[in-house]
């Protein structure tokens, strides 16, 4: 048997704010929309879903909601990374340091989604 990512869900509190940031920020494409509820975004060789949270779990009241998480997901980008990083910055997205290894043939710069799901950024050296 042989098996590869094909999507990655992810459970959110607030579709259009991380529309924003995934769509507009980082410039995924919307494959499939159900307005608040449901979205499904191309990113490249697999799909990212972004599904509104059960009921159970939602907290309509807690403001700047961030999440707990232990999973990355890795971007690679083209072009120049510190200008990408200096976009994202000025919109109010958290993002650590540009750096990279002797051994690793990337730049890399990680960051967090409005919801605080983590993020890297890579870019060939």
């Amino acid at each position: 048997m042989k098996v590869k990512v094909d999507s990655i869900l992810l459970f959110v509190q607030n579709i259009d704010n991380l529309k924003a940031f995934y769509v507009t920020l980082l410039g995924l494409e919307v494959v499939e929309e159900i307005p608040t509820t449901w979205l499904l975004l191309n990113a490249g060789t697999c799909t990212i879903g972004l599904h509104k949270i059960g009921a159970a779990y939602l907290d309509e009241n807690q403001e700047g909601f961030k999440f707990d998480n232990n999973t990355k997901i890795v971007f690679e980008v083209e072009g120049d990374l510190s200008a990408y990083r200096k976009n994202l910055l000025s919109n109010n997205i958290k993002l650590g340091e540009i750096m990279s290894w002797d051994t690793y043939p990337y730049w890399v710069c990680d960051g967090e989604d409005p919801e605080g799901n983590i993020f890297q950024l890579k870019v060939k050296k």
